[in-house]
């Protein structure tokens, strides 16, 4: 899996990391009806990989945002850490791992990204090499 990745991804993400995005069927706040799938995949993955599963981290953008806060909170065993990028939600309870949570101005919780928008949020978030760094640290 080297060596993949968007052009707009850190080159951390690119080089160190084996990055599965999967979609939701259907628009809409549903990551809870498909915490099952995902497992599914992420364990297909595991099986066909050199994976680390002691470093497996999630994220997600805006609804994906939300997803990685109601599957944190029902799938604890498998995320070392969280990375929310701009999320339309706060979690239900506090997730049980460490959390990074990056949001833009749009949303006017947090002025983190430098002023960008909604897309632009995501943009700076999986460009900044400094939470790849952050993420590496926290093994479970």
């Amino acid at each position: 899996m080297h060596g993949y990745g968007n052009a707009h991804s850190a080159l951390a993400a690119r080089r160190d990391f084996i990055v599965l995005a999967p979609q939701l069927p259907r628009a809409g706040d549903l990551w809870l009806r498909y915490a099952d799938d995902v497992r599914e995949v992420l364990a297909e993955v595991c099986a066909g990989h050199a994976v680390d599963e002691a470093r497996m981290y999630l994220t997600g953008f805006s609804r994906g945002g939300n997803g990685v806060f109601d599957l944190a909170l029902t799938q604890p065993d498998l995320w070392a850490a969280l990375w929310a990028v701009d999320p339309t939600r706060v979690p239900r309870e506090a997730p049980a791992r460490p959390l990074w949570l990056s949001v833009g101005e749009v949303d006017k919780w947090i002025w983190a990204d430098d002023g960008k928008d909604h897309v632009g949020s995501a943009r700076a978030a999986y460009g900044d090499e400094r939470i790849y760094s952050w993420l590496l640290r926290y093994v479970r």
